[in-house]
């Protein structure tokens, strides 16, 4: 016989079941702990041939001035009416007094129901209760200030880690709020670029676009985090004056800066340029020049961004009036996909200008001056550069001689201008090209490193060359970053486009280090 008993669940409340057994009989005592009656039911084995069986199920008060007695015989086991006449009749009995005798059971559903109710209104209070975290790691993103705050509703964030986020690609296991959006903490599963690929299709499929999701590093615990935004909030922002006009105008001084640059005589006495303006046009090939090698850095930036996708701003050419310009500011106008993309396109722009300037250095140096005089200068000026130094003693040898002066064609003072704006676009700090290039190589926090060091390194650097002193001061307070964030920072770029990288860094270090070589000194080569 089986002695079937209602399923825990059914109860109002937990219950203690102590087992206690003989040889002729079992007892179950089953104290209902909300309830001030005390039940337990005894099984009697009948030692009778009749082979009949009672269940005496009592029930009393706790002080035991009331009890109530049920006695039920199961039937024979020959007469089968009899046993499903009993089974069903005397089973109804013992139903009937349980329902006399406790109150009214709920359904488990309910109370499963119930606890997710009260559950659902805590995290709903607990949510509006939690401080909103800004700051990082979305640096460089300024969400839009809408009327009012945003915040993802729950049913929201719980599609996100059930539906958007899984075990395949990001396994999400806390959550915090962020800015407009949340920020999700947990383990990354296989390779970020293709879980990021498998989150943003369910992320657009469940919501369409009006979320947009970041992979980024957590810069407290270098650990991946998931950070999903609304659209809305990250809106671009606008300018009082349109950025077109701006442009045009940084664009006219340079090219005044560049002209101006390019006569001496007008140099020793800038307020002299005014009464002598017709002078300017024999700073125009020169200015072509440096112009030619500036103009072809964008244009790689604007192909290689067109290539992947990535929009770019109107560039600001920022004038000089010692080397005619500073090189240009392009701002990155969408968010670009992944540090391969941002290498490329940061690469792209000084690779560019590097190739043109060194292919005008070495024509400077192999084909004589059209006038058979050229530039005079000083051999000492070849110490200023390395990469200039290096290759005019490869080229010039002995006549390259210590406190001589030396005729070259002036071809080669405009490209080595050239060549020193894209350097100086090149060093590993902020949003300049090289320090776009290093974070794309080596992730957010080893570029920051870089931008401090260039930035203290450069101050230094200032105290003895007003260049440096000028340049300091723009990345300080106009390029100093940081860069934006990208839809995926984890993956590393493919070893080529490191390459690229590192060589444009290269490049830029052996233009600005000095030649530390000594030439061939005049009364030495007189012997």
């Amino acid at each position: 016989m089986i002695l079937s008993l209602p399923s825990p669940s059914t109860f109002p409340a937990n219950f203690v079941l102590p087992l206690s057994r003989c040889t002729s009989c079992f007892q179950f005592d089953l104290p209902f702990q909300p309830s001030n009656r005390f039940t337990s039911f005894k099984w009697i084995r009948n030692a009778r041939s009749t082979g009949r069986r009672r269940i005496a199920c009592s029930m009393s008060e706790p002080n035991g001035d009331n009890e109530e007695r049920y006695d039920v015989s199961e039937p024979n086991g020959d007469n089968e009416e009899e046993k499903e006449a009993h089974k069903n009749g005397e089973t109804q009995s013992l139903e009937d007094s349980f329902e006399q005798s406790n109150p009214p059971t709920v359904d488990a559903e309910q109370l499963n129901k119930f606890s997710d109710e009260n559950t659902d209104q805590t995290d709903v209070q607990n949510t509006d209760n939690i401080e909103v975290t800004s700051g990082s790691p979305l640096p460089g993103v300024k969400l839009q200030q809408l009327g009012d705050v945003i915040k993802l509703p729950k049913e929201t964030i719980d599609i996100l880690k059930n539906q958007v986020f899984g075990f395949d690609t990001f396994f999400v296991t806390s959550q915090d709020p962020y800015e407009g959006g949340v920020l999700f903490k947990g383990n990354l599963r296989g390779k970020a670029s293709k879980s990021y690929d498998k989150i943003s299709k369910r992320l657009q499929d469940k919501f369409g676009d009006t979320y947009r999701l970041f992979l980024l590093v957590n810069p407290e615990d270098d650990k991946p985090v998931a950070v999903v935004v609304p659209r809305t909030t990250l809106q671009p922002e606008t300018t009082a004056v349109p950025e077109w006009f701006a442009a045009g105008s940084f664009g006219l001084v340079t090219v005044f800066t560049l002209l101006l640059r390019n006569v001496p005589t007008l140099q020793s006495d800038l307020l002299s340029t005014v009464d002598n303006l017709n002078l300017l046009k024999d700073g125009l090939p020169g200015a072509l020049v440096t112009a030619l090698i500036l103009g072809v850095h964008e244009l790689g930036h604007f192909l290689v961004a067109q290539n992947t996708g990535v929009k770019l701003g109107v560039p600001y050419f920022v004038p000089s009036w010692q080397i005619g310009s500073f090189g240009s500011i392009t701002r990155i106008r969408s968010i670009v996909s992944n540090r391969e993309d941002l290498l490329k396109v940061a690469a792209a722009g000084p690779i560019a200008g590097f190739t043109v300037g060194l292919v005008l250095l070495l024509l400077g140096f192999v084909i004589p001056p059209s006038d058979g005089i050229g530039v005079v200068v000083d051999a000492s000026v070849f110490h200023e550069s390395f990469l200039a130094g290096g290759i005019a003693k490869l080229l010039l040898g002995n006549v390259l001689k210590e406190g001589a002066p030396i005729s070259v064609n002036p071809l080669v003072i405009w490209a080595w201008a050239g060549l020193l704006i894209n350097a100086i676009n090149s060093i590993p700090a902020g949003e300049l090209d090289g320090g776009r290039i290093s974070f794309a190589i080596w992730g957010r926090k080893a570029s920051s490193r870089f931008t401090g060091f260039s930035i203290v390194l450069l101050g230094l650097s200032s105290l003895l060359n007003d260049v440096a002193f000028y340049w300091v001061a723009l990345i300080f307070f106009l390029q100093r970053g940081p860069i934006a964030p990208l839809s995926e920072e984890i993956t590393d770029p493919d070893d080529k486009y490191v390459a690229l990288g590192v060589t444009v860094l290269l490049l830029g270090l052996l233009v600005c280090l000095p030649y530390p070589f000594p030439f061939i000194d005049e009364t030495l080569a007189s012997f």
